[in-house]
């Protein structure tokens, strides 16, 4: 019996071993011829050549040690002689493993695709993994060459199970390509790779994303029903039915009407609307909130709120509040042939209910008898003499004042004013209304006479009321006063009485001059039902609709008409 070692894979040709059998006989009788035995199997007659005649054994045919680790091989050896004698061996071949298998990756289970919220430690897949080679060559290390978010357990089955080992999120990454790698320990190494892509399910976990918190949106105001104002658009990085948007408008009131009524939003794309006209007058600014709701299960909304911000055109004319005169006539004045140069003629005062730059108003002349005799203040409106009158200026002039703001384009209106010089001032008060003044207008007479008539005796009283009565249906002229700062005398020796009974139009101008110089604007607006009017005065400096630092003195015409008191 021999043995002898083969490594796998040897090239054909290759030698095994020789075999030698020796005879004692000469000539024929001791030539030995070798062959195999009936107990050499075919296959192993394949593998291996035997030389009769040399005895030689070299490979055939292709060893591989995993299929057959070892060969048996009987070879039996006869002389020529006439009676032939024979002996036998057996020859173990022993196949010399080599690394020449790589190693194998078998999916056995593979859940594909999986939704995104799935648990951590859920197994993904079941994998196997094997080498046909022996020792360290069969022996093989196995990997997932990129983790992310997991990784390998060894079941007690033997299988190496793909487990999630975070969460998991379609939005950053809506598929995995997985790569699973097995290496032997033989020299040189083999190894094997599988890719597994893995695909994300969405789920509705994310909420509609507007792009911007708070939106801020210009509307002219008069503008058209119907218009679009703007797109209010949400973003959902979910899928199919998770990130279908619906947006609607928040139901609430603003100023006792329904925002429904005010404005509307398309469902589907988030156009917003205007449905009536606005008037910046009127409104000037609305806030409300936009909800984008998408259609996953649960839904899932945000909110938005919107504020309109109507912006003022130059849609309301001026109004002229100063010098007042009905509608369609003009204001006659007269004033003193004597005036000095700088003297206050008028004051006009016009206002608009527009804003900022619509509604600064400077005036200037539209017509005038003689440019040289007046000036007008273009900011604040004051008509003033430039020059004394002489005999050869006209004794009527005429002019007129237009009014206009800072709109583009430019709305005004105009007043006339016809001036009459005359030598003296003297106007008769009719109308007679009181007015409750905040000034202190009581003379010193009044004084003296409340203190005399407490000091008269019970049944003088009773005589003196009695001629009070008599009296007072006989009015008495009104004696002119001096001008004082704390008086409502106006310098074209217009005069008020100390029981405070004045003309409406003659006070008015009167009281106006007053408080120029005071440094005040008077404004006179006509109070409900024609009954008389409204008489404001507010410091210098401040706009008619602006609420002044300082105490405004506001005069409110009475609705009766006083009767004078004749002492």
């Amino acid at each position: 019996m021999y043995s002898v070692n083969v490594t796998e894979n040897s090239p054909i040709g290759t030698p095994v071993t020789q075999l030698r059998a020796a005879d004692a006989d000469d000539g024929s009788n001791a030539e030995v011829v070798y062959s195999f035995s009936i107990y050499t199997s075919e296959k192993t007659q394949e593998t291996f050549d035997l030389n009769p005649s040399t005895g030689e054994i070299k490979v055939k045919g292709g060893i591989d040690y995993e299929e057959t680790k070892m060969y048996e091989i009987h070879v039996e050896a006869k002389d020529k002689g006439a009676v032939q004698r024979s002996a036998q061996c057996k020859l173990t071949v022993f196949v010399v493993d080599m690394n020449d298998n790589y190693p194998t990756i078998s999916i056995a289970s593979f859940k594909n695709p999986i939704k995104e919220n799935v648990p951590i430690d859920t197994v993904i897949a079941l994998i196997s993994v094997s080498d046909r080679d022996s020792g360290e060559n069969g022996k093989v290390d196995f990997s997932v060459n990129r983790p992310l978010p997991f990784s390998l357990r060894v079941t007690s089955e033997g299988y190496y199970a793909l487990l999630v080992s975070e969460p998991l999120d379609r939005e950053k990454v809506p598929e995995y390509d997985i790569t699973l790698t097995v290496r032997d320990r033989g020299t040189p190494p083999l190894y094997d790779n599988e890719t597994l892509t893995l695909q994300l399910l969405d789920v509705n976990d994310n909420a509609p994303q507007f792009p911007k918190s708070f939106y801020t949106i210009p509307v002219m105001e008069n503008n058209a029903p119907g218009s679009l104002l703007s797109s209010v658009t949400a973003f959902d990085p979910d899928l199919h039915e998770n990130q279908y948007l619906v947006y609607f408008i928040v139901e609430k009131e603003i100023y006792n009407t329904s925002i429904s009524m005010l404005f509307s939003i398309n469902p589907e794309d988030g156009n917003l609307y205007a449905l009536r006209t606005f008037d910046y007058e009127r409104e000037k600014e609305f806030l409300f909130h936009i909800e984008a709701r998408d259609s996953g299960f649960p839904p899932l909304s945000s909110n938005v709120t919107v504020h309109i911000i109507i912006l003022d055109q130059n849609d309301n004319t001026p109004v002229i509040v100063s010098p007042w005169r009905a509608q369609g006539f003009v204001v006659e004045e007269a004033i003193p042939r004597s005036t000095d140069k700088g003297y206050l003629i008028a004051k006009v005062i016009a206002i608009d209910a527009d804003s900022v730059q619509n509604s600064r108003i400077t005036y200037q002349f539209l017509q005038i008898t003689d440019a040289t005799l007046f000036s007008l203040d273009q900011y604040n409106g004051e008509i003033r003499t430039m020059r004394m009158f002489s005999y050869r200026d006209p004794r009527h002039q005429r002019l007129v004042i237009v009014a206009k703001d800072n709109g583009d384009p430019s709305l005004s209106a105009t007043v006339t004013i016809k001036l009459s010089t005359v030598e003296h001032v003297i106007k008769a008060f009719s109308d007679t209304t009181e007015f409750p003044l905040e000034y202190d207008i009581f003379s010193d007479l009044n004084l003296y006479l409340v203190i005399g008539l407490g000091s008269v005796s019970f049944l003088l009283l009773i005589t003196i009321l009695v001629i009070i009565v008599l009296k007072c249906q006989k009015p008495k002229p009104a004696k002119p006063t001096p001008p004082c700062r704390n008086s409502v005398i106006s310098q074209r020796n217009s005069t008020i009485a100390d029981s405070t009974l004045v003309s409406s139009d003659a006070y008015w101008y009167s009281l106006f001059l007053a408080e120029t110089r005071k440094g005040k604007v008077v404004v006179r607006q006509p109070i409900p039902k024609g009954a008389g009017y409204m008489v404001s005065s507010l410091p210098r400096g401040t706009g008619l609709t602006e609420t002044s630092g300082s105490r405004a003195s506001t005069l409110q015409v009475s609705m009766r008409t006083a009767t004078s008191i004749k002492l």
